[in-house]
């Protein structure tokens, strides 16, 4: 009997990580190691239970999980809300076999765990690779496919509410919804990423542009 491929989640959000958790352990083939809420906990883990692949959240209470993903030459994913492209290409540098945008939907971390399995299936084959096979599994680790739909939050739907058809700040759309600045940014990102709603820079006197988001066709 084939062993499983085991999986280490790392994320400091208990109730994100469970999630994550339940979308491996109901995947065919695959199964899930005890979460680890920081760097620290993740090298223990690692050190401990030699996980197969890593799903890793940039942010950690205690350091960067893509420090973490370059110094443990292990296989991994990139699970986070952080959206600018030094960072993915970072993640990607270091080693990460995919980067997937916080929030998603269950079915674009179904089709990576997927393609890495079949992926892995290739490179284990004990006699020598040809090109052909090669290519094969280089493309299932590499090429993402079609796009995934995103499911909006329910937050989302109250950022998209509050923004109407003006132009507004973070700021402004964060206190109109009853929201942190820091949760209404990471759902605006969110947004924005998908192409929902729109970036625009209001340049004052002094200092930085600041941004403006406004409802797509507003």
């Amino acid at each position: 009997m084939t062993e499983p491929i085991r999986v280490l989640i790392v994320d400091d959000d208990f109730r994100v990580a469970d999630l994550h958790r339940d979308i491996v352990d109901q995947r065919p083939g695959f199964a899930t190691l005890p979460p680890a809420r920081s760097v620290g906990e993740a090298r223990t883990a690692i050190r401990r239970d030699a996980p197969d692949l890593v799903l890793v959240d940039v942010y950690l209470p205690d350091g960067d999980g893509i420090d973490l993903v370059r110094s443990a030459g292990l296989d991994a994913i990139v699970l986070s809300a952080a959206t600018d492209a030094p960072t993915v290409r970072r993640a990607l540098r270091a080693g990460a076999l995919s980067y997937i945008i916080k929030p998603f939907e269950r079915r674009a971390l179904v089709e990576r765990l997927d393609r890495y399995a079949r992926a892995r299936n290739l490179l284990a084959e004990d006699r020598p690779l040809t090109q052909e096979s090669l290519d094969r599994a280089l493309a299932l680790l590499h090429v993402a496919g079609e796009p995934a739909s995103v499911s909006r939050t329910a937050t989302e739907q109250l950022i998209l509410s509050t923004l109407g058809v003006a132009e507004s700040t973070a700021t402004e759309i964060a206190e109109k919804a009853g929201l942190s600045r820091a949760t209404a940014q990471r759902h605006l990102a969110a947004l924005a990423g998908r192409g929902e709603i729109e970036v625009r820079l209001r340049y004052g006197t002094t200092g930085r542009p600041e941004h403006l988001y406004v409802r797509r066709g507003a």
